[in-house]
């Protein structure tokens, strides 16, 4: 899949990081193989070398730069077409508000037997961001910078060297 150049955030020899084309949720990343493969044993030492620390990096910079609350990392998919990717959400303060002031969320409660060890977990708050911020034609406003200010934000902050042609 092409990903438009405004939506590029970093690279390095192995991984391509951009933001989520379709979110409205700034800071939402995909970290995709450069390797036409969709299994981690597949890749190569280096690039798995690489994964690691770039993971690590978007987390820290989501959370320094944007103040994310939280950030969710996931593989979720498994479509032929997409090469091994990874999701990088980011939980700001304002987006759990908005999730805990979503009467059609509190139906969730009613699959849990018993209480939970938190309020909320990953799972509900992803299944917010994707339902609200990605597959909404009006998604809700955003508190903070936009994805595009986001984006400029992100590329000063996770730039890497480019790889070597």
């Amino acid at each position: 899949m092409e990903i438009p150049q405004h939506f590029h955030v970093a690279e390095t020899a192995g991984w391509f990081v951009n933001h989520r084309i379709n979110s409205a949720l700034p800071g939402y990343l995909m970290i995709s193989s450069k390797t036409d493969t969709n299994d981690l044993s597949d890749l190569s030492e280096d690039a798995l070398a690489e994964f690691g620390p770039l993971l690590a990096r978007a987390q820290s910079v989501l959370k320094q730069q944007l103040n994310a609350q939280r950030v969710y990392i996931g593989r979720y998919g498994h479509s032929p077409d997409y090469p091994i990717h990874f999701h990088v959400i980011p939980i700001y303060d304002w987006v759990e508000e908005l999730f805990w002031k979503d009467a059609r969320y509190r139906l969730l409660e009613n699959f849990a037997e018993g209480p939970g060890e938190t309020a909320t977990d990953g799972a509900e708050l992803t299944l917010f961001v994707w339902r609200e911020f990605c597959e909404r034609a009006e998604p809700p406003p955003v508190n903070g910078p936009s994805v595009s200010e986001a984006i400029e934000l992100l590329r000063e902050t996770m730039r890497f060297s480019a790889p070597e042609a």
